[in-house]
């Protein structure tokens, strides 16, 4: 635990240079600003690229392990079922809270926010038109597994894994081991080199809180004040159910998961990149107590299915941008709005800043101007920052809760 508590330290120490130098670049040096914000942004750029790199492979090796060694067909089915139950449950409980916390702070009414040109979200507009079935079922079933490759398409590497992993595991231990094996070996590589990319993980950190202070200053936080206010305790009603939820299945030990994620959650936190701590989780994960099989079965699929923070986001912004407008929705609508969002958020997680062009395609379906996204632009950044981190503790909790009940959960941490 001395090298995770060193990490962390220095992602705490990281965040707060990277606050203090972008505040000093805005106020001394706005004119150097932009260049600033740009080079120095280069650092979790970096970081980013280098947890990249690792994802796709190490989702398919890991993935397919787990299932070729369960072996046992039924018990792919039974665990795939639990993990299902519980994103799906997750998410409409996400949405839900969202939707009542949105209705009743009523951030849209008290904020005065100036209406911004709309042409900040000409991007997220263009990216939204045709978002259909169509689109949903070609961002799942992949035409080429070295195109989901080259482009992280997470979901498509999962539906190919378990699809191969099934194979392999009904193939016969004659064939399928020495194939297991390889895989079990390259994976094993892979995570000793999340412990290498991990300790960049603090410039990584500095480089993007810098980027975005030296640009927005401290004022971004006063103009959008009631905002991030309404939505962080939002987020903050999440997190206790969540754990509560977590505390009635793993007891005590969710203090033990909570102590063993806490570098993910920062990390994910400051470069507002769930994506980015996705290695690192694993490892976590396993040294908890999980069972490597559950751990590379429900994860991937958690990072598709299982986005508690960014589902919470999609009906609070939603509703946010209505309240602006003067839009009055009926409680019939904004349910329909909830299970729309419901159905159309599932498998975005390789859409860039999917939870924006979600909101954008539901804003336009129940009469909301889609152009209300450039309110918000401005500071999505910063929801972004809690969106993650929400999303990483959904996904500990969903792998832990799921290991427990197939009886899979050691109850003495092992080191991986």
């Amino acid at each position: 635990m001395k090298g995770q508590n060193k990490l962390f330290i220095a992602i705490i120490v990281a965040l707060l240079l990277g606050v203090g130098i972008g505040g000093v670049v805005h106020v001394q040096y706005p004119e150097s600003a932009e260049p600033f914000s740009k080079n120095i942004k280069l650092l979790g750029t970096v970081f980013i690229r280098l947890v990249q790199m690792i994802i796709a492979p190490l989702v398919f090796t890991t993935l397919v392990v787990g299932i070729a060694k369960m072996s046992d067909i039924k018990m792919i089915g039974r665990v795939g079922t639990k993990a299902m139950l519980w994103f799906i449950t997750a998410s409409l409980v996400s949405l839900f809270i969202g939707l009542v916390l949105v209705n009743w702070l009523e951030p849209g009414h008290v904020t005065k926010l100036p209406i911004q040109d709309a042409a900040a979200a000409e991007d997220l507009l263009k990216s939204s038109k045709g978002f259909s079935l169509e689109d949903f079922v070609k961002h799942m079933i992949p035409k080429s597994l070295f195109e989901a490759f080259a482009t992280n398409e997470v979901l498509q590497i999962v539906v190919f894994s378990i699809m191969f992993g099934v194979a392999l595991a009904n193939l016969g231990e004659e064939y399928s081991k020495p194939v297991v094996k390889l895989f079990d070996i390259i994976a094993h590589a892979i995570l000793k080199m999340v412990g290498y990319i991990m300790w960049f993980a603090p410039l990584g950190v500095l480089g993007s809180i810098a980027a975005v202070v030296a640009m927005n200053g401290f004022e971004i936080f006063k103009v959008y004040a009631v905002y991030l206010r309404d939505f962080f305790f939002a987020l903050g009603v999440l997190w206790l159910v969540l754990l509560l939820v977590g505390y009635l299945i793993l007891g005590n030990r969710l203090f033990e998961l909570l102590r063993r994620i806490k570098a993910p959650l920062l990390i994910a936190f400051s470069t507002t990149s769930s994506e980015a701590v996705f290695p690192k989780l694993v490892e976590e994960l396993e040294k908890f107590g999980c069972n490597n099989r559950v751990v590379s079965f429900i994860l991937p699929l958690g990072y598709s299915f299982n986005l508690d923070g960014s589902m919470m986001y999609m009906t609070f912004a939603s509703i946010f941008i209505a309240q602006i407008y003067g839009i009055e929705m009926e409680i019939g609508q904004q349910i329909t709005m909830l299970l729309v969002l419901m159905l159309t958020s599932k498998g975005i997680a390789g859409v860039p800043r999917a939870s924006l062009v979600i909101i954008v395609a539901t804003c336009s379906m129940f009469g909301i101007p889609p152009e209300g996204i450039a309110l918000i632009l401005p500071i999505d950044h910063f929801c972004d920052m809690g969106r993650s981190m929400t999303n990483v503790l959904g996904n500990a909790l969903a792998t832990s809760a799921v290991s427990k009940w197939e009886g899979q959960l050691e109850n003495t941490p092992q080191e991986v």
